[in-house]
Parts: C-alpha cells; sequence; structure tokens
C-alpha cells in the first residue's frame, strides 16, 4: 500500500490517540487538527496557505489516486503542519503525474498518517472543535506525545498572515484581455489560482506583503485593491486593519475594494465589525451560500476557522450573502462605497464555479469608476 511501513501515531489535546501508518516526511509535528470535505483538489488544498498551522484530515477515504503536479501548487511551500488521509492510494494514475503523494510530502517538509479512522477523527472535531494535535514516528508513546501538544500553540490569537506573505512585491499573471487595469493585492496567503482569476478578467494584480503601508500603495496607485485569503486569527492583523482603514479615508469612493476570507473579516474590523473562532470551520468545496441580492444558492469552495459576527457589523454595510448551513455570515457590501467581500474561495480551486461572477464584478465596478488601465 505504501513504500512506507513506519508506526505512526496522532494524537489529540485531550488524549484521544489515533495508529497509522507514516508516510511523507519522518518525525514529529503540532497543529490545530482540521477536516476538509473536498473529493479532489488535494494538492491544491496542501498547498493553501491559509492551512497554516493546521493538521488537515480529508473526509475523502482514497487520496493520493492522481499523484501531483508542480503546475498545480497554489504556493510555493505549503504551511500545513500534517496530513491524515484513510487509504493511501497505491498508484498514482494520471497523465499530468509528476510524483506521488509521499514523495511530494516531503519536498514539502509535511508530515502524513494514514491507516487511520478518519470519520472517527471528522466526527471527533464536530463534537469537540478544532483543537491541538500532534503526528509523530519518533515520539510513539501517546502520553509523552500528549505533553507536547499541549504544549505547542494555538491558533487564537496568532497573526499567521505575517508568516505566510510574500517578503516582496511581484507581478502576478499577465491580463489576456488588454488593456487591463492594474491592482494591488495585498497577500495575507494568497493563492495562484487566484491570481489566475484575477487576471483572466483583465486585472493586472501587483502582489504586495501584508506588512504594505498606506503611503506604498498609494505610491503604486492603483485602479483598485484586492485584500486576499488567508490564515488565523484577523484581529492579531492590527497592521493591516489600520492600513486599509487609512487607504479608505483617503480614497472613499474613489477606489473599488474587493475581500476574500481573511480579507472579508479584515474588512469587517475596518468598520468596526467583531470576529469569533468557530467550532470546527469551513472547509470544503460543497459549502451552500445564499445570494440575497440574487436569491440564488452558490455552492461555494471554503477554508476558514474565523466569522464575522453579522450582528456587530454598522448600518452602513449590507449582508449580501449567508451561509445556509449554520446562518453565519458570507459577505457584505457597503451602501455607499464601491466596497465588498465575501468570506469564501470564489476562485474555487477546488471547487464549483458558482461565485466567479465575483470576479466579474469587481472589474465592472472598476470600469464604472473610470478608472486607469495599462
Amino acid at each position: 500500500m505504501s513504500k512506507s511501513s513506519k508506526r505512526a501515531i496522532l494524537v489529540l489535546e485531550d488524549g484521544t490517540q489515533y495508529e497509522g501508518i507514516g508516510f511523507g516526511l519522518d518525525g514529529t509535528s503540532f497543529g490545530e487538527i482540521v477536516f476538509n470535505t473536498s473529493m479532489t483538489g488535494y494538492q491544491e488544498i496542501i498547498t493553501d496557505p491559509s492551512y497554516a498551522g493546521q493538521i488537515i484530515t480529508f473526509t475523502y477515504p482514497e487520496i493520493g489516486n492522481y499523484g501531483t503536479n508542480s503546475n498545480d501548487n497554489e504556493a510555493k511551500n505549503s504551511f500545513a503542519r500534517g496530513i491524515v488521509i484513510k487509504n493511501l492510494s497505491p498508484v498514482a494514475s494520471n497523465w499530468r503525474s509528476e510524483e506521488d503523494l509521499s514523495d511530494f510530502l516531503k519536498k514539502q517538509n509535511l508530515i502524513g498518517i494514514f491507516g487511520v479512522d478518519t470519520r472517527a477523527i471528522t466526527r471527533k472535531i464536530r463534537t469537540a472543535g478544532a483543537m491541538r494535535a500532534g503526528i509523530s514516528t519518533e515520539i510513539l508513546d501517546a502520553r509523552k506525545l500528549q505533553e507536547k501538544v499541549l504544549e505547542s500553540p494555538g491558533v487564537l490569537g496568532a497573526d499567521l498572515a505575517s508568516v505566510v506573505t510574500t517578503k516582496e512585491n511581484y507581478r502576478g499573471p499577465i491580463p489576456k484581455i488588454q488593456p487591463a487595469y492594474p491592482i494591488v493585492a495585498i497577500d495575507f496567503g494568497i493563492k495562484q489560482n487566484i491570481l489566475n482569476r484575477l487576471s483572466y478578467f483583465g486585472l493586472a494584480p501587483l502582489v504586495v506583503p501584508a506588512t504594505v503601508t498606506f503611503e506604498e500603495i498609494k505610491a503604486m496607485n492603483p485602479s483598485g485593491l484586492f485584500l486576499s485569503n488567508g490564515p488565523g486569527d484577523p484581529e492579531p492583523v492590527d497592521y493591516a486593519i489600520e492600513t486599509v482603514k487609512r487607504i479608505i479615508g483617503h480614497y472613499g469612493n474613489r477606489l473599488p475594494i474587493f475581500g476574500i476570507c481573511l480579507g472579508h473579516q479584515i474588512l469587517a474590523h475596518v468598520f468596526g465589525g467583531k470576529t469569533y473562532k468557530m467550532k470546527f470551520g469551513h472547509r470544503g468545496a460543497n459549502q451552500p451560500v445564499k445570494n440575497l441580492l440574487t436569491g440564488k444558492v452558490e455552492i461555494t469552495s471554503q477554508n476558514h476557522g474565523f466569522a464575522v459576527d453579522s450582528d456587530s457589523l454598522p448600518d452602513v454595510l449590507e449582508i449580501t450573502h449567508y451561509n445556509l448551513n449554520d446562518n453565519t455570515n458570507e459577505g457584505f457590501r457597503h451602501k455607499k462605497l464601491p466596497i465588498f467581500s465575501v468570506q469564501y474561495h470564489p476562485e474555487a480551486s477546488p471547487g464549483p464555479h458558482d461565485s466567479d461572477y465575483l470576479f466579474k464584478q469587481f472589474v465592472d465596478i472598476i470600469k464604472k469608476q473610470n478608472q486607469r488601465v495599462i
């Protein structure tokens, strides 16, 4: 079943333990254990920076069957802390496959464990909530590993955006539609396929670090501002909240702004709203969201453990989307300014493309503002 037959254990902070077989990197790793319900796209999920600090449990039972391809990475490096699966496919069968999942994890410095009951783990997380956990192929005493788990940091109050963000500015893909509109995309953990969709719709993104200043953005003279997805708690990202607040104060209705995921939460804080940690979050490609502006239901791709408190939002913001599973906030727009955001990933990689219209909506708003092109 695997190149590896090394014993591995997974231990949760409450002492629950699971025995399995290690694959990928050998060693010990700690993180917040979560689950993802997507049936495909395991490589995109593993390389999504929004999973920084987390151990990902895949609910789909067979993982690795189509191998991996370097063109499918969402980021150069994975920031996840471990992978948990039921069955590791013994065959990587796809004409695009370059290497199997185990070898891929080694290159990503990731520990994996398979042969465990992922249904039981998922039920545990749904009941008790996401919690700290550890995977090890070297500490095989569950009590000792639990002690290490309890010493490891959690994600509440952690600024993970500063860990995953780019260290320097870079240009996104060249738009096929010309002339294109130059925008600034603040990288809180941006995915490559988000940049691809921005480019596809005629936007030329300049990706900048999460720590970018108001003065730096002003000097770039963008036609729009994009606030990306990202990992962790939005509250510690106070530097970005203040920067966006200054941008809105300076530009007013002259600069369209589109936020997703962490960017959505940051915008909520900019306007005085609040966020809270969810019990186990939304992670998967099948989250039903109702668009209150159209009455349509979108099946969306999501990855977040924090949510915006709708009741905390001021009257200047109009709620536009909510989750049909738990009624949590999924989107809002400003009633006067060209600002809108959603909690989910509209590029949906992996996932359905029900929400692709949001990129076009952003472009249409920029065009109405008669913004400059390049």
